[in-house]
Parts: C-alpha cells; structure tokens; sequence
C-alpha cells in the first residue's frame, strides 16, 4: 500500500486521504517528499506551480460571460432574428431601429450586471482565510489557497480545516464532519494509521478539509488541495448556483407572472393581424414589440444595481456581505439575536477584582462581617497585590496565578480567548510565580464544560488546577464558604463577568480526563469588566424603531445579561436559561421566546433550536455571533452575522462580516435593505401599471383601426426611452414609513394593481385614440406621433404618483437623478418628431391644435392614478404588510401567523418553510466554499 501510495504522490504531486490515512507519518512525509520543519520557499512555488492554488472556485469575473448572458433572452433573439429578415426583405429602416435598440438594452444590462460582478469580487478579495503552516521552521500564516501538499498546518478550536491533513500530533483533537457525512457527532481523532481500504467516514487519522476542529488541537501534513479532497469535490459538484431567497424567488415568480401574460397577448396580436391579411412580417415584428414593451426587461438590471449600490454603501460603513442578494435579506429581519461581549459592550475584559475564597479581596485582611463587595477593591493595585510572589503553600495557589496556570493563551496574550488574556494583562501578572510551575497535561475549554483545567508541577508536587464558569466549578469544589457565594451573587448582580479557580493535590495523575475534576477546594474568583459600549443604546433604540426585536443570546451568567440590557435601556421582558429551554418542548418553545428577551448560559444546539424555532413562529431571524458555539445558529438564521476577527467556522457560516461589531452599522443594513425592496417595487408597479396598460391599448387598437397604432419599431423605442428613465430609480429616496417595517412580495397584491391601474391607462389611451381619431381626424402619422407622446409621457411621469403613499405625491420628493430621468424622457419624446430623425421612424411634427389635447390628457390621467392611489394603497399589504407592533426600545409583540395557505401562484407571506436537511447542508458548503476561492 505504502509502495503504491508513494509512487501516486511522485506522479501527481498530492496523496488521496484515504491512501494517506493508512501510511504511517513517516511513510506519508516521504511519499510527498515533506518535512516536520516545513517545506522551503522554492519548494512551495514548485508544488503550487504543479498543482495549482488550493481552490474550488474562483470568483475571476470574465466580461465576455457576462456579455453572453444578456443574450439569453429568448425575446431578444426573436427580435434579433427579426430584424435580421426585415434587412432582406428591404425594411431596412426597421432593422436599423431595431438594431440600435437591442444594442443599447443589451449595454445597459451588462454595464449593471458587470459593475456588479466586480463588486462582489472586490468584496471577496477583502475577506482573507489564513492558516498557520511551518515553512523552513518558522511558523507562518498564510493565505489558505496558498497551501501545497507537504506543507505542515496547525488546526485548533474553531478552525476549518484548510486542505486533506494526515496528522502528525493531535491533542485531544475532535473534527465535526457533518458538511461531508451529516453526522453531527463529533468524529475524534488521533495519529495512529487506519486499515487499507477504511471508507472516508472513518479517516480517524486524517482531518478533512471543510470540517471544523470542535475541540482540542494538532498538527497536519497536508496531502491533498483543492479539487483533489473529498470537499472540493463536493462543491464542484454543486456548482456556484447558490439557493434562491425570497427576495429571488418573489422576482423570478413575479416575471413569470408577465411572462404569461405577453405570451397570451404575442399569440392574439399575431393571429388578429393574420385574420386582418396584414403582412406576415408586419404582424411579427409587431407582436414581438408589444410582447418586449411587457417584458420587464431592465427588472435584473435595476436590481443589480440596487444591490451593488447597497453592498458599496455598507462596505463604506466597514460592512461586507458576501453576496449582493444578502443585503436584501437584511432588510426582512425582524428579530435579532445577538451576544452580549462586543456587541452591547465594549468588548475589553479587564481584570477588576481577585476575590479569595471568604469573598474578600486576595491579599486583605478579612473583617469579622465579609458579605457583600467592598466600595472600591482593586486587586491589580500596589496596596492589595494580589498572590504576592513567592513559594506557594500547601493551600495551592491564589484566585490570580490558579487564573495564569489554567490559561490557554500565552504570557504575550498570543491565542486563547478574550478572558484568558485578560488575565496576563493585569497588573498584577508579572508579580506572579508562573515560572515555578511545569505544565503536564491540559483540558481544553469546551462548550458544554465550561471551564478548562491544567496539571502542573510546582514546588508544593504535582496539582490540578480548574478555571471555569463560577457556578461550574463551585458545584465541583468541596467546601465552599457562605461568604465566596454571597460575594459571586453580589458581582454577578452588578454586572461582572465572574470565573472561579480551584485547585487539588493530584500526585497520581499522568493525564487529564473530565472525571478528574473533583474534590476540588476553592482558590477565589476572578471579577472582570466589560462596560457597555456608549453608543449601544442608541443602535438598539433605532433598531427598535425599525421594528426589529432585540434578544440577548449568552453564556454568560443570566444576571450579567441583564445588568447589560439595564444599563442599554433596553427593558428585559423575561430571562431564560439552558435548563429552562431544556424543559420545552418545540411546540411551547416559540411562545416562551416571545415573553423572553434575555437567553443565559445556552449552549450552541440552545441557540440553533432558539432561531428555527423564531423562524417557524414566522418571524425573519437574524443572528450575530463569532464564536465556534454560534456556528450552529449563524446557518439556521435567514441572515447569520460574524466579524471578520471571529473564528472561521463562524465567518464561514455568516452572510454578512462586520470589519467592527457595531448594532449601529446593522440598522444600516436594515434600512439598505428595506430602501432596496422598495425601489425595487416601484419598478414592478411601474410595470404593471401604465407601462402594461399601453402595450395592451396597442394590441386592442391593432384589431380594429386600419393601421397599426405604432409601427414596431416605435414600439421598441418608446420602450427604451421608458426603460432609460427607469434607470435612476435605486437612486430614489423611499419614505420613512416604508422603511419602519420589512416588506415582502405578494403576486395577489401585484395582480390587484395591474388590474387596477392597468385598465386605467388603456380607458386613457383609448380616450386618446377617439379624440385623435374622431375629433382630429388624425391620420396614420399623426396618430402615432400623438399616442407615441402620450402614451411615454404618461408611462414616466406616473412613477411620481406610484412612488410613494403620501397623497398628494409631491409631498414626498423623489431624487435628483429620477426626476431628472423621467422629465428627460418626456422631453425627447417631444423633440423626436421634429428632429430629422423623425421621417425615417414614421413620425412627423405634431399640428399645433394636438399640444394642448395630450398635455390635458397627460395631466388628467395623473390626477386620477392619485386618487385611484389612496384607496389601493390604503387597503394594500405590499409595501407596509402587517408587522410587529413596536412600542419603547426593544419591545415588539409579533403578529399573528397566517394559518391559511397561500393561494395557487402567489408568495405565501406567512411562516417560512423550515429548510430541508439536503438544503441547510448545500447552503453550508457553499458558504464553506468561498473560503477556497480565488480570482
């Protein structure tokens, strides 16, 4: 096997995991020809020239793909195709305008769509993965596509293990493996070879790349990268095609809606001018014509921009979502759950207080009464040094150093967590005699134990040291004085962050398992402070304002988290804790979280089962956590939030990274999102209102006029004057009171206001047709020219109307660039038919006696689309649905559900449909992909 192996590395420069599980370290170094000490520079530019970076994607945006896409339009190759045969058949005018306008529609949709693609890739590129790799004995961190095979990688707690490892050492190491098996058991690991032959599921001496280090530590050489591990197959596999949101899914089903309709429309148009013996080409090229003016063919176009221009303001605010649709998303969030630790505070452990065991500051004299917390203790000072240095006594050691020896961060503060280091900044540190003592073995810190423990050598033998969450280790101490509890309740209550160390003789003991940590005797607690921040509030207010309930989700001590949201003003309506929720059942759950705001010590299936369960209630869920505990829940919310120094599984999870964990720069997002939604809308209603009405004026007209009422190409250009003006509309500003509350697609409400106001624009442009034809006794050119003007004029300027509730709608003033846009177009509309351009397009100059008839008619529809307007929109849930009633800061009561089920073809906007295993598990390798990407 080895023999084998050996000869396939030197052949293709990699070692499959399954090979490389079953060869000793020794066998597996030599058969990539590696190194305990690393690879040298030159070697690694020749493995990476051989095998290329460690990627399974790249985000390289190609200019030439993004051109074929505007292509596939099918009405666009239709026109093309027609336009074609007008050339040959000799109306070459026809042709021209044609042509000209497919060149202009397609330039717009890839100028949007190709400014966008390079946002996203700037956005990318400012989102490094790094892994820790010793090269020529030096320990480096390096991008993660840079890693080759025989390279030598360290993984630990949190770490998403960058390629196909064959472990060297490995420390109590566990791999969560669940993005390539979908167990969610832990698979635990260690360097000893597997059998020939052992499926992938059981590599025990191999971690894999895209698993995550769940606990413990080691070392890995790397034997596979890129589309060579059993993860990057996979994700090739899956493409790039992420699944659709409900702001994509409202999108596609609302086209499909038009699509419908002019197919309908194409085929009757076509088959009433075959019935009329018009021309074959004739009644094609004017059936396409009334089938693009439908066709919302700008729909991608305008949202894409309105994506990136969101994504581009919130990587301003050091906001970076990962995909453009993300900021969409944000916009539904109606719930929050976020941490507590550099959140609503500052996010700056600091060492406050060093308490012995009788609750008194470490070092001072304990007076006869030693209840309650002094008025001003300060451990780190110089009149009470706590743990003064100097050789322990058989006691073990004090509440500082036991806090210094169980310590998973180096004397520099180089890795453990925030707590841990903490500690070596304290004042006091350097005083204490760390040095005296040798590390045997550790117990890593884990979730569910919450607390870490050390065996050490000192000068008193060989002891155990723990340090942990207070009332974890209190239950395992022997012992414990009235005075060290009443001094934990008094801090917890004032809103300290408060650890207890405790310590006991262990002379039997060579390694450290869980069952050791006994008969423990307390050494003292630790108090520790993280002032909230002083612009928390503040976001939590305008959050609340926005309709988005705020819950805190900590591991914390429930009454620290309360202490915080007091402090914030943020009024804290229950408090449940991990035991509480484990006496719920998912059917009691989603009421229990509604009368809760404040969720302590939870564990991370807690804070997983706490979305979906918000999620089932019907409630869009966002959640903001960088921990490894938060993985779970960052993939269950609709939107999962991290920052980008959390740990990787947690920003691997995420949608959306805060360069600075900041809930002000979230309401950003919100109102980004929510300002997206609605211009998007604005469009839509556009649409299907006068834009829809003239088109189907054009195919009514069409049966019983002796001409066409426009001739094909000036269908098509009056479209692409529409469509221009629309362009400005993500620049439009949207009002407060579609901001406060998340808006979602409703295909009923939509039909409704087609049905509305469509018919209302063709009464119009049928009055128009009777007045030019009756009264005016227009010919074919006149009459085309005057409906050409009025049918542009009025499918503009009604985007003032339907873009906003107020009443009447100059109350309510719309941006710079979509003002000027649409009295642009109206303008041009006006100067085509006495421009020379004018005869070659079937136009003339309109006689004086017409001006003043399609001014009045212009101004006569507008009045009635608002009025028309009040009541619509009045009984209208499209752009203000049913929402959380929003009281004080933080306070919101949910809505009720909707039990009925939606009707056939429309958006149900109810309860979220809870995702398929199969769905959660290609949502998360696709997120885990992007890690391995490059351009």
């Amino acid at each position: 096997m080895a023999v084998r192996a050996t000869g396939a590395a030197r052949d293709e420069g990699w070692l499959a995991a399954t090979d490389a599980a079953a060869l000793t370290v020794a066998d597996a170094l030599a058969a990539l020809g590696g190194d305990p000490q690393g690879l040298t520079p030159d070697e690694v530019r020749r493995r990476r020239d051989r095998v290329g970076p460690n990627a399974v994607r790249t985000h390289w945006v190609s200019a030439l793909a993004v051109l074929a896409r505007q292509f596939r339009s099918a009405l666009l190759g239709l026109l093309l195709a027609a336009a074609t045969v007008s050339f040959f058949v000799g109306e070459r005018t026809d042709a021209v305008v044609i042509g000209v306008i497919l060149a202009v529609s397609v330039g717009l949709g890839f100028a949007n769509e190709y400014r966008a693609e390079r946002a996203g890739a700037a956005l990318h590129d400012r989102v490094r993965h790094v892994a820790s790799v010793v090269r020529a004995g030096r320990v480096e961190t390096v991008d993660v596509v840079d890693l080759v095979p025989g390279d030598v990688v360290r993984i630990g707690l949190g770490q998403v293990v960058p390629a196909d490892l064959r472990l060297v050492e490995a420390h109590r190491l566990e791999c969560d493996e669940s993005a390539l098996t979908g167990e969610s058991t832990s698979a635990v690991k260690d360097t000893a070879p597997v059998p020939p032959g052992t499926p992938p599921d059981d590599l025990a001496s191999c971690a894999l790349m895209g698993t995550v280090v769940r606990a413990g530590s080691g070392v890995g050489l790397v034997v596979a990268t890129a589309g060579h591990t059993a993860f990057g197959r996979i994700a090739v596999g899956l493409g790039t095609r992420h699944g659709e949101t409900e702001f994509q899914q409202g999108l596609r089903r609302f086209s499909l809606l038009l699509a419908r309709v002019a197919g309908v429309l194409t085929a009757l148009i076509f088959v009433i001018n075959l019935v009329l013996h018009r021309p074959v080409i004739d009644a094609v090229l004017f059936s396409l014509a009334i089938a693009v003016g439908i066709t919302p063919q700008l729909l991608p176009a305008i949202v894409t921009a309105s994506l990136a221009a969101g994504t581009r303001a919130l990587a301003a605010r050091r906001v970076l979502v990962k995909r453009l649709v993300c900021v969409e998303d944000l916009g539904n969030v109606e719930v929050l759950f976020t941490d507590k630790t550099g959140t609503l505070t500052d996010g700056r452990l600091t060492l406050a207080e060093a308490l012995g065991p009788d609750g008194q500051p470490d070092g001072a004299p304990a007076p006869p009464d030693a209840a309650g917390p002094p008025d001003a203790a300060d451990p780190g000072d110089a009149t009470h040094p706590p743990d003064a240095a100097g050789p322990p006594d058989a006691a073990g050691p004090g509440p500082l150093l036991a806090g210094l020896l169980a310590n998973e961060a180096g004397p520099d503060g180089a890795d453990g967590n925030p707590l841990d280091r903490a500690l070596w900044q304290a004042p006091a540190a350097a005083a204490q005699p760390v040095d005296a003592y040798r590390r045997v073995a550790v117990l890593p810190f884990d979730h569910e134990r919450r607390r870490v423990s050390v065996l050490v050598d000192g000068l008193a033998g060989r002891i155990l040291v723990t340090k942990g969450a207070a009332e974890e280790v209190l239950a395992l101490c022997v012992d414990v004085p009235q005075q060290a509890r009443d001094a934990l309740d008094a801090r917890l209550a004032d809103g300290g962050r408060v650890v207890a160390v405790a310590s006991r003789p262990a002379p039997d003991l060579a390694g450290l398992d869980p069952a050791d940590e006994r008969d423990l005797r307390l050494a003292g607690l630790l108090v520790l402070r993280d002032p909230p921040k002083a612009d928390a509030a503040g976001a939590v207010r305008r959050l609340a304002a926005l309709g988005v309930t705020v819950k805190v989700i900590t591991g914390d001590h429930p009454a620290v988290a309360v202490r915080v949201c007091e402090q914030l003003g943020l009024p804290v309506t229950g408090v449940l804790t991990g035991a509480d929720l484990a006496g719920l059942d998912d059917a009691a759950l989603p009421a229990a979280i509604e009368q809760a705001s404040v969720f302590a010590r939870v564990s991370p299936e807690d804070k997983a089962r706490l979305v979906r369960a918000q999620r089932t209630a019907g409630r869009d869920v966002a959640f903001l956590g960088d921990g490894v505990n938060d993985a779970l829940a960052l993939h269950a919310a609709d939107v999962g939030i991290s920052v980008d120094t959390g740990t990787d599984v947690a920003r691997d999870a995420a949608d959306v990274l805060l360069l600075d964990k900041d809930l002000d720069v979230l309401a950003d997002g919100v109102t980004e999102g929510r300002r997206i939604f609605a211009n998007t809308i604005k469009y839509v209603l556009m649409g299907t209102s006068s834009n829809f009405g003239n088109m189907f004026s054009a195919a009514g007209a069409s049966a019983f006029l002796p001409f066409l009422p426009m001739l094909p190409g000036q269908i098509l250009l009056n479209n692409l004057i529409y469509d221009l003006s629309q362009i400005a509309i993500p620049t439009d500003r949207v009002d407060a009171d579609q901001l406060a509350r998340p808006a979602h697609w409703d295909l009923r409400e939509i039909r409704r206001f087609m049905l509305t106001f469509g018919p209302l624009s063709s009464l119009f442009d049928f009055l128009a047709f009777a007045l030019l034809i009756g009264v005016l006794h227009a010919g074919p050119t006149e009459f085309r020219t005057g409906w050409f003007v009025e049918s542009l004029a009025t499918q503009t300027l009604v985007v003032f109307a339907i873009r906003t509730r107020a009443s009447p709608f100059w109350r309510s003033r719309p941006s710079r660039p979509l003002l000027a846009a649409a009295l642009a177009a109206v303008a041009v509309a006006w100067l085509i038919p006495y421009l020379p351009v004018a005869g070659p397009l079937g136009f003339g100059p309109l006689p004086p006696v017409f001006v003043p008839v399609v001014v009045a008619l212009t101004v006569a529809y507008l009045a009635l689309v608002e009025l028309a307007k009040r009541t619509l929109f009045a009984a209208s849930d499209l752009l203000r649905p049913p929402g959380p009633v929003t009281g004080t800061a933080g306070t919101q009561q949910a809505a009720a559900p909707q039990a009925a089920a939606p009707q056939a073809g429309t958006q149900q906007t109810g309860a979220p449909q809870a995702r398929p295993p199969e769905a959660s598990r290609r949502r998360r390798t696709h997120r885990r992909a992007a890690r391995f990407t490059t351009r």
